[in-house]
């Protein structure tokens, strides 16, 4: 298959200077001709009837199940889980589509005399919502009802509410929320904007606890793993997959998942996902005055600024059924909206880290947050074989700002700060410290009682990246304000992109391969 040219773009000597993320900044360059510059594919059209195509998924599953109304009758208790505040990045503007999905089930719960109804937040070993946060998500009816006695956060570390199912074939522990376990019908609702998550992963992953999660989230299963895009080649969802199904086994599950498109900006802003050679007059001058504006603001206010302006996502597909059916349709709609084709693997690629990630929303991108998103997220988006060669060089556009937000992220303080200057070495942390973390009361406590990730949780962070990590030669970060950040990740630095061209050459050569991606909105390269 050849290269779509709307697409992929092999710059000239007269193309425009492109422009990279920066954490809450940009910064521009003038690549050298040659260079290829990959772009999104444009949003695909929404449906303009929300909720006529959730009423029709709910009505017509996938899969050998009854339809949801047909699965009702009073006095059944059904439990609701919920995706968390992790996806979209950035949170879509409201209505959000877990409101419009679950107003309508719980309508059609009431409808059918069904009145004992749990929601929960599938937060697994993520941080607890703030109460605005779960409003915001479920709608102002549906919190005003519920919150908080019938609609909470779940508590992976609570024993009275996590109840134990056995073990699959492989030995692999399972517990879930016990409001999900005692149902006479588990209804799971997703978000789905990129095949990460949905499926067999939420079902074994987001109702669980550390019990579940530590047989997937090690350095050996995800190692294992050629793509967490594609379930297919995934160890890691393998492991995910055993656990679901025997969670499907046990339970009466209704899955529903909702597919968004790409649409990350709004029409002021919309011209960041195109070719930089395609900016009108107006867009180069709003760009320079969003830039001027920025530059003037303190990091703090840009910060708040930018997890303010949420994205006017539109739903391109929403399936409900049995678990592995609809999650098949959901992918089809995802591959359609994010893969794009590309020729071959480069010695060099580059790219920005922007200013969120799934697990900093409304908080600060702490250096393992950075990390994660070059080494895990942005290098695994592929399908097929990773976009970067074997051994190449990554080069990332990021501050690397030594900040930590001791509310959301504790552990990872600890992490970075007793454990790195240890070793860098997944297996060797996972074997010294990840219990230590996970069991540690002080983590527990602020897990339970405050807004913290999980002890163990940068553990996971640090494993996410192996894949990325054991492929890439070297990463060099342009603009590292302090050289103590990227050394202590194992990376290097470079005043300028000039600079970081020039140490890739050192490497692969005078003229080596270089691809650039522009993202987001979020690319999955489909290498061939």
């Amino acid at each position: 298959m050849a290269e779509n040219s709307n697409n992929v773009v092999y710059l000239d000597e007269d193309s425009a200077p492109r422009y990279l993320h920066y954490a809450e900044d940009f910064l521009t360059y003038k690549f050298p001709a040659g260079t290829r510059a990959i772009y999104a594919n444009p949003p695909m059209k929404p449906i303009e009837n929300r909720g006529a195509a959730i009423r029709y998924a709910l009505n017509h599953p996938e899969g050998d199940v009854d339809p949801l109304f047909a699965q009702l009758e009073p006095g059944m208790k059904v439990a609701i889980a919920i995706d968390d505040i992790s996806v979209p990045l950035p949170p879509m503007k409201t209505p959000d589509i877990r409101q419009e999905v679950l107003e309508i089930v719980v309508q059609m719960l009431e409808d059918h005399g069904v009145e004992d109804i749990e929601m929960f937040m599938a937060l697994a070993l993520h941080r607890r919502m703030t109460p605005a946060e779960i409003k915001r998500s479920v709608g102002a009816k549906i919190f005003d009802k519920y919150y908080p006695e019938r609609l909470y956060n779940m508590d992976a570390e609570d024993p009275d509410s996590m109840v134990y199912l056995g073990q699959t074939d492989h030995g692999e522990d399972v517990e879930v929320v016990r409001a999900a376990a005692e149902s006479d019908l588990l209804i799971y609702v997703n978000v789905n904007y990129v095949p990460m998550n949905g499926g067999y992963k939420s079902i074994g992953t987001g109702m669980s606890g550390y019990k579940s999660i530590r047989h997937h989230h090690n350095p050996d299963t995800i190692a294992k793993s050629d793509s967490y895009m594609d379930p297919e080649n995934s160890a890691l969802y393998d492991s995910n997959t055993r656990i679901g199904k025997f969670i499907n086994e046990k339970l009466n599950v209704f899955h529903i998942e909702t597919a968004l498109n790409n649409k990350m900006y709004d029409d002021n802003l919309d011209f960041l996902a195109k070719n930089e050679d395609d900016w009108t007059g107006a867009d180069h001058m709003k760009f320079r005055s969003f830039r001027w504006a920025l530059n003037k603001a303190p990091r703090a206010a840009k910060r708040a600024l930018f997890h303010k302006v949420p994205a006017p996502y539109g739903l391109i597909g929403v399936f409900a059924g049995e678990t592995e059916a609809t999650h098949a349709k959901t992918l089809e709609k995802c591959w359609q909206q994010h893969a794009v084709e590309v020729e071959g693997q480069s010695d060099v690629v580059i790219y920005g880290i922007p200013f969120e990630s799934p697990y900093n929303v409304n908080s600060i991108m702490n250096p393992l947050l950075v990390r994660v998103m070059a080494l895990g997220y942005f290098f695994n988006m592929y399908r097929g074989k990773p976009l970067i060669k074997k051994d190449g060089t990554l080069i990332i556009t990021h501050p690397c700002y030594d900040e930590f937000d001791p509310d959301h992220h504790p552990s990872y303080i600890e992490f970075f700060n007793r454990c790195l200057p240890e070793t860098r070495n997944s297996h060797k942390l996972a074997h010294k410290f990840e219990q230590e973390f996970a069991h540690n009361p002080s983590y527990i406590e602020m897990f339970r009682r405050g807004n913290a990730y999980h002890g163990v949780h940068p553990f996971y962070m640090w494993y996410w990246c192996e894949n990325g990590a054991n492929h890439v030669g070297r990463v060099i970060v342009v603009g590292a304000e302090n050289e103590h950040v990227p050394e202590r990740l194992g990376w290097e630095r470079a005043e300028t992109m000039d600079d970081a061209l020039e140490m890739a050459k050192e490497t692969h050569g005078p003229s080596p391969s270089i691809s650039l991606l522009n993202h987001p909105p979020y690319i999955i390269t489909d290498v061939k």
